[in-house]
Formats: structure tokens, C-alpha cells, sequence
């Protein structure tokens, strides 16, 4: 008898031991399981630029951004947009998707992760600039001037920049935190999420999208927002940006 209940004491320890201890956390740059079955297909290893080339045509850039501790990078040039390295883009086009992506800015930062975009629509300045497309902002909102600038709060963190403006009361972390941007488009609808929770939505077609493009700095582009499909993009606007955990799933289009 005392054996049998010196075994069950035991295994009860063994059993509530086991239970509280923490879960696995998932490896950064890798897919689960479930994820490869639903579709998702990672865009940035943690280790190379594989799948990432120079907005402004050839390889890479040799300068302006970095692959480190499982990140890629924007180094420190002193804010100017694209006056580095560049941009850099997806090797293709995508048309209906989801995209999530990591990212943590440093103090001051502004960058982006624009989609839809058209890289012979570059309005070059002094040789800089950013192609047009459609852009989720990154953006310190407590530091950086651009988010007191634009209309309506439509140039802070997670807006569709300079159009639609993020919900007031996003759940963005704290600079030197890691956030997570999640970009659905199907058809002409769109959509931006913060951290799991859904900040912005629009539709290309509605007259009140026409609207805000008519009155936005991109209505000298006739063709804006228009584009079936378009290569995705990180903004290298001069400050220390970290992204990691890029990944995307096709979606079929939208029948509605």
C-alpha cells in the first residue's frame, strides 16, 4: 500500500510539473505546421536577401540596409528618404494576399511596407524617392513630425499613408517593441491590422475612396490605385527599422 502510494504521489508531482511549464515559443523566421498547410510561404529567411532586390533595378543593395540577429535592417543615414540604399522589393508581383510582418522602430524612425506598387512611377529627387504604392506607416508617432502633418492623423503608424488615417486607438507597443503589421487585400478591398486587432479598411471602387485619392498628394498619378497587382516593398527612409517574420499567403480574388 505505501508503495503504491509513494508511485501515485510521484506521478502526480511529474504530472503537475509538466503542466506548468511554458510553451515552446515558435522560432522566429519559420512556419509552422499549420501555417505551411494553410498556404503561407516565408519571405525573409532570418539569414539572407534571398527574395529582396533594389527597388531601383540590379541585385541587393550594398549599402542602407543589413541582415542581422534574425532581422533585415534599415541603418541610420540621417532620415532622408531613400537616400541610401533604397528601397528594396519583392522579386514579384502579388494580387491577392495576406501580409504579416514584425517590426520595431527606433526612436524618431519613419519606414513603411507599401504594396501595390509601381516601380515605373518613381518620382525621383536628386536621384532619391520612393516608388508609388499603396503604404502601410511606420512611424514613431511621439517623435516624428509627420504624424502631426497630413489630414486627420492619416500619416501615423499603421495608416494607409497620407489617405486613410489608423482607428485612434490602435494597440501599438512601445518604440523598441516588437509590433506586428498584417496587410489583407482581396479584389479592390483592403484591409490593415495592428497587433491582432483590425485598424483600417477600405474598398478601391467606392466613391468615397475616390475622394480621399482625388484629394491626397497622389491624385497627379492617374493610375494609382488602380493596378491588379504590384511588388511589396520596405521603405529605407534613414532610420534604424527592424523587420523580421515577413511572410504572406496568396488568396483567390474576391467574387463578390
Amino acid at each position: 500500500m505505501l508503495l503504491a502510494m509513494m508511485k501515485y504521489l510521484a506521478a502526480c508531482v511529474l504530472a503537475c510539473s509538466l503542466a506548468v511549464l511554458p510553451a515552446t515559443a515558435q522560432k522566429m523566421n519559420t512556419l509552422t505546421a499549420k501555417e505551411k498547410a494553410d498556404g503561407w510561404k516565408l519571405l525573409f529567411d532570418g539569414k539572407t536577401t534571398n527574395g529582396w532586390r533594389s527597388a531601383r533595378g540590379g541585385g541587393f543593395p550594398a549599402t542602407g540596409w543589413a541582415v542581422q540577429d534574425g532581422t533585415i535592417t534599415v541603418t541610420e543615414t540621417g532620415g532622408e528618404e531613400a537616400g541610401n540604399g533604397g528601397d528594396i522589393v519583392t522579386d514579384r508581383t502579388y494580387s491577392n494576399f495576406e501580409l504579416s510582418v514584425d517590426f520595431k522602430t527606433s526612436p524618431g524612425a519613419n519606414s513603411g511596407i507599401m504594396y501595390f506598387v509601381n516601380l515605373d512611377l518613381m518620382p525621383w529627387k536628386n536621384g532619391h524617392g520612393s516608388p508609388i504604392g499603396f503604404e502601410y506607416q511606420i512611424l514613431d508617432d511621439a517623435l516624428h513630425p509627420d504624424a502631426k502633418r497630413g489630414k486627420d492623423g492619416d500619416r501615423t503608424v499603421a495608416s494607409l499613408y497620407d489617405m486613410i488615417p489608423a482607428a485612434a486607438d490602435k494597440p501599438i507597443k512601445p518604440v523598441g517593441e516588437w509590433n506586428t503589421a498584417r496587410i489583407v487585400v482581396r479584389g479592390k478591398h483592403a484591409e490593415h491590422w495592428l497587433n491582432g486587432v483590425k485598424v483600417l479598411e477600405y474598398d478601391r471602387d467606392s466613391p468615397e475612396f475616390k475622394a480621399i485619392l482625388a484629394g491626397s498628394k497622389y491624385h497627379v498619378f492617374p493610375q494609382y490605385g488602380q493596378e491588379a497587382s504590384g511588388y511589396l516593398l520596405l521603405q529605407d527612409h534613414g532610420f534604424p527599422v527592424w523587420f523580421r517574420n515577413i511572410k504572406i499567403r496568396e488568396l483567390p480574388a474576391d467574387t463578390r
